[in-house]
């Protein structure tokens, strides 16, 4: 698969006709009977796109947000393609532990009767248990691309039989600087081989990659990059500082599911957490300071209802896979537009209805204009609540608002003509 300056990304269109199911892909029938037994039925969009010619062994770039199923889009090809071929190995590369872990209990679940075994190489976890794991001869290992590295740097891992390597959200792991270790991957996986990446954007590296380790990629697109679900229903409050724990504990009192809430720092998180627990809400903590074990704990805490509220810093952003969440609450603003895309995508996923409520300081204006430009959506202020129950003393509209969110005289943002997102004040 060497560098390839003419590639081609072919678009799949889009098949007519009655609603799509698994069994019109070319999904083996014993392979086709473990999912059906698993509950899936209908596939998702990107599902319907990308197995087929991910089955038929093309290179794949899927472009999709989150919550869309990607991980049955590569992993049902990924599993056909070693049981058929009865040899060699998948390798699927991921940007946190949390959404390896993820990955690797969904390829469990559907190789697991026909004898699959995989091994999960992450941090904060055992090298001697993951070592024991891949003396096990696994069909797929599933990690992140620093242990991935370590296990290579020890001659732990021997990737030279790898006939089917996996991206996922690949462009999470540029951001979050993985890139020289893809590299160092890549160098070393073999070439004839087949690829599938799967990203929510395409940034440069994306395109990079796409020409120098692929071959003629088919594309599959569901959605434009920074396309948010759209049964996500958004909302804004714009607040002082010190007013956003009050509303945090007001809002929670208003909405009473699972309920996501990402801040930018970790002591922000336990801060939060904290203040939570000493009011009774049930309330977990996910970032990077806890240990692994503590980060599976209060993930399936969350999962399973012993924690009504996660609180997560973006590294968990992309990691957390739960069905239901109510409402994701940006107590802090990302710091980038397209992690708004992300976090969200914790809610509203496959065809659920949610809600997504962001806390803006008065001085954040751009930053929501950014946000709104990236995503065209409008994220509509509301008025903020009697706040006075909730904190010691009340606090007064901030000074600075109309300069940083003027009166609207429209409900709708108004278009121009590049087709960006553009508020009418």
């Amino acid at each position: 698969m060497d560098k390839q300056t003419d590639t081609q990304i072919n678009e799949v269109p889009v098949k007519a006709g009655t609603e799509p199911t698994f069994s019109g892909l070319g999904i083996a029938p014993q392979l086709l009977d473990a999912i059906s037994g698993l509950g899936f039925k209908i596939p998702t969009s990107i599902q319907h796109k990308a197995i087929t010619p991910a089955i038929e062994g093309k290179d794949i770039i899927g472009i999709a947000q989150t919550g869309t199923g990607k991980t049955l889009a590569f992993g049902i090809p990924l599993v056909q393609q070693i049981l058929k071929a009865g040899k060699g190995k998948g390798l699927i590369i991921l940007p946190t532990r949390e959404l390896a872990l993820q990955v690797e209990e969904t390829i469990r679940k559907i190789g697991r009767t026909f004898g699959v075994k995989t091994a999960v190489l992450i941090g904060g976890a055992s090298m001697y248990t993951q070592v024991h794991a891949l003396r096990g001869n696994p069909h797929v290992v599933i990690g992140t691309p620093g242990r991935i590295i370590d296990h290579i740097q020890q001659r732990t891992l021997n990737l030279s039989d790898v006939s089917v390597l996996v991206l996922d959200e690949a462009d999470r792991m540029f951001d979050m600087g993985f890139a020289p270790q893809i590299k160092k991957i890549l160098d070393v996986v073999p070439k004839n081989r087949q690829t599938l990446l799967f990203s929510a954007t395409m940034p440069d590296g994306i395109v990079k990659i796409a020409t120098q380790h692929m071959k003629l990629p088919v594309r599959v697109e569901i959605a434009r990059p920074g396309t948010t679900a759209e049964n996500v229903e958004h909302e804004l409050f714009v607040v002082k500082r010190e007013q956003r724990l009050p509303l945090l504990k007001k809002l929670l009192g208003d909405y009473k599911g699972s309920v996501l809430v990402f801040v930018r720092v970790k002591h922000g998180a336990r801060k939060i957490c904290d203040n939570l627990k000493a009011i009774g809400v049930s309330a977990a903590e996910i970032h990077s300071n806890r240990s692994l074990n503590q980060r599976k704990e209060a993930l399936e805490g969350f999962k399973t209802g012993r924690f009504r509220v996660l609180v997560a810093t973006d590294i968990a952003q992309r990691g957390i896979d739960v069905k239901n969440i109510e409402l994701v609450i940006n107590f802090d603003l990302p710091e980038a537009a397209e992690d708004y895309v992300h976090r969200i995508g914790r809610t509203g996923r496959a065809g659920m209805s949610g809600k997504a409520i962001s806390f803006a300081m008065p001085e954040q204006g751009q930053m929501i204009r950014e946000i709104e430009r990236l995503t065209r959506v409008y994220l509509p202020i509301s008025k903020l609540p009697d706040l006075t129950s909730f904190t010691s003393k009340q606090v007064g509209a901030s000074e600075t608002y109309k300069d940083n969110y003027p009166p609207r005289r429209g409900n709708r943002p108004s278009s121009n003509r590049f087709g960006h997102a553009k508020r009418r004040y």
